[in-house]
């Protein structure tokens, strides 16, 4: 028997004994996400009526795609953005728990729905490089993971992409973006990423990785030092979009 074979069985012994629960109320989950109908249908999964570029979504399904207003003023670095659903209710919850509750097999959980979703004009597969945005070694090493490599780890076994956490560095720690403003967020961001290697890069469509896009200063950031070091594309994922 093969050993993908053992670990699949395995994991159904695992299953059958201690069946997996919903990421937010402990039910059992049903579809192909790790949350229950229930609270599945409590979370806004973004569908195909967004901006193009940055994948804000507008709100009504089906309705017509046009470039938001940011995009049009400045267009960003990055090729495309899109995100699993929105940062709100249930999803808010669960990466919370993940982010700051420290646990890491919610983490893995979600990392699996976003592998296994498919997004408006972002095909996975196509990309060379899975990149997670990277934490500063003292907050790494205060928080003890970095949740965009959790999440990256789990898109890139799906799709047998490399990955890699030590090219893009980020190179001065900065406060915490939650509570600055859009403004104070590019200021706070700009110059705190580079890229150690540009061989690993160079000529090579790199998928971005991070769980929660804001304002997109961070990943912005990130995509501009990626294109510098002569990426021939950055696209962004990211698990949530506020």
């Amino acid at each position: 028997m093969m050993i993908s074979e053992v670990y699949h069985v395995a994991q159904g012994l695992t299953d059958l004994l201690f069946p997996p629960r919903c990421l937010a109320c402990e039910n059992t989950p049903g579809g192909d996400t790790p949350f229950c109908h229930e609270c599945a249908s409590r979370i806004t999964f973004i569908g195909d009526a967004l901006c193009p570029s940055c994948g804000i979504p507008y709100g009504t399904a089906g309705g017509d795609r046009h470039l938001c207003g940011d995009c049009i003023i400045a267009p960003p670095p990055f090729s495309l953005a899109r995100a699993l659903g929105v940062y709100e209710s249930i999803l808010m919850s669960a990466i919370h728990r993940f982010k700051y509750g420290g646990k890491t097999a919610v983490g893995n959980a979600l990392g699996d729905s976003m592998a296994s979703r498919e997004y408006d004009s972002l095909h996975v597969a196509g990309y060379d490089l899975i990149i997670p945005v990277p934490l500063h070694p003292s907050k790494l090493r205060r928080r003890g993971f970095n949740q965009a490599l959790i999440l990256a780890r789990r898109i890139a076994k799906k799709y047998r992409i490399p990955l890699d956490f030590t090219t893009l560095r980020r190179t001065k720690p900065t406060p915490a973006q939650v509570k600055l403003s859009g403004d104070d967020r590019r200021k706070n961001i700009r110059g705190a990423f580079a890229v150690e290697t540009k061989r690993a890069v160079e000529g090579r469509r790199v998928l971005l990785i991070d769980d929660v896009y804001t304002t997109g200063s961070t990943v912005k950031e990130c995509a501009r030092v990626l294109m510098r070091a002569r990426a021939s594309e950055v696209a962004v994922l990211t698990l949530a979009r506020t």
